[in-house]
Formats: C-alpha cells, structure tokens, sequence
C-alpha cells in the first residue's frame, strides 16, 4: 500500500469536520456612529494618491508671550510744526504791593565823560598867569567842562586821558602848562620862531572826585600867544575817562 494514500486517508477526516464559523450581522439595534477625520468624507476612490491629511498647528500666544523689554533709546526730535495764531489776551491781573525803596543813588555811578573844545580866538598873555577859555563845544557829556571857566571837572573817578592842540605865533614864545587843581602836570612849549606850527601834548591823569583839569598861559620873559583866527579853529583841548574807578 502506497504510504501516501495511507498518510492522506488519516489527515482528511479531521478536516472534514473542522465547523464553518463566519460573523453574521447583528441587526438588533442601530450601528453606532464613529469619530471620522475630515479627509474620511472622501472615499477610496475619490481620495487622490499619495494624499496626506493637513494638520493644522494652534499656538497660544498669551503663553508664549515674554518679558517686557528694555526701553529703547529716544528718537530724533521732528521738524517744528508751523506756529499758531496769537491768542487772545488774558484779562489783567490784581494790582501787587508796593516794594520797599531802594538804597539813595549813587551820582558816581555814571560811567562816562568825555569833552571836546575849541577856540577860535587869538590869545596873547598879559599876566603871569591867564586861564584859556574856550568859546566852541564839539563834545560835552553832562556838562562836566565849564565854558566860563575853562576848567573840567571830575565827576567820575578814574584815568583820563588829555589831549591839547595849539598853534604858534611868529616870532612869539607860546608856553602853557596842563594843570591838574593848582598843580602843573605837563607844559606845552614852542620858542619863537619866524615860521608858526601846530603844537600838541597828551597825557593821561588819575582824577579824583571832584578835581578840576584846565590850561593856563604863563608869561616868562617874552611875549607869550597863541593863534586863532575866526575861520579855522587852531586850538583845541580833549578829554575822555578810559577806566572807572
């Protein structure tokens, strides 16, 4: 006998009686509904291939929100707008108190003299000692220079300076001193000659409150003049304060 068949014979009757088990449909009560993604709407044959379904990430903001920075450095300054129309005037404000007075001036306290002057006169010297007098003002600040006496006075302390211009006469001495009160502080001094020219001296003199700066001719052992006339001024005599006290 063929071990074949003998081996065939005994496996077939277990088969045979092996039960036929399938899953049959249970219709008692309605399926169930499942959870579906949005790409299930399609079905397989409506799907493209190779087609993944889109995930879209939400972020919370709020959460991932940081710190507050540091302030950041300031900006350029903008152009000017255009200026606006003046406004109305406010109404006037109350009346204040009366301040107390003040310290008594000071008449000192003028900072400035000057004077400028001349002489269209002649002058010949007939004494010892003759004042020059002036009869033209070019400059005279607060009347400081006396025209009546030739003299001016100090009325600010402080360094003048002193100019004096005078013109000789022929064959004539002229000798003058620039006086300081009763003092003699320069000389102007030309000796006769038979050509007449224009002398000059300049100084410059501390003065002291109410000191008195004036010209006067002296008669030594000539004839002593000086020269004017009424058309041209040839004698002049200047003074400036240059530094207060």
């Amino acid at each position: 006998m063929n071990t074949g068949a003998v081996m065939f014979g005994v496996l077939v009757p277990p088969l045979l009686i092996l039960p036929f088990v399938t899953s049959v449909p249970h219709h008692s009560s309605p399926p169930t509904e499942t959870c579906r993604r949005c790409c299930d709407s399609l079905g397989p044959a409506e799907r493209p291939p190779g087609h993944t379904p889109e995930i879209r990430t939400i972020i919370n903001m709020t959460i991932l929100k940081g710190d507050k920075g540091d302030r950041g450095d300031k900006g350029t300054p903008g152009k000017s707008g255009q200026e606006g129309s003046t406004g109305w005037r406010g109404p006037e404000g109350p009346k204040g108190a009366k301040g107390n007075a003040g310290p008594p001036g000071d008449p000192c306290k003028t900072h400035h003299a000057a004077f400028s002057v001349g002489r269209r006169k002649a002058l010949h010297s007939e004494e010892n000692y003759q004042v020059l007098v002036f009869d033209t003002v070019f400059v005279n600040l607060d009347k400081h220079f006396d025209m009546f006496s030739g003299k001016f006075r100090c009325h600010v302390p402080g360094v003048y300076f002193f100019n004096v211009n005078v013109h000789t006469w022929n064959f004539k001495e002229t000798y003058l001193h620039v006086m300081q009160n009763e003092q003699e502080r320069a000389i102007v001094y030309a000796q006769p000659s038979d050509r007449s020219i224009m002398q000059s001296q300049s100084l410059m003199l501390p003065l002291d409150l109410g000191d008195d700066v004036w010209l006067r001719l002296y008669k030594h052992e000539r004839e002593n003049a000086i020269y004017s006339d009424d058309v041209d001024i040839y004698i002049t005599f200047n003074g400036y304060l240059i530094k207060p006290e």
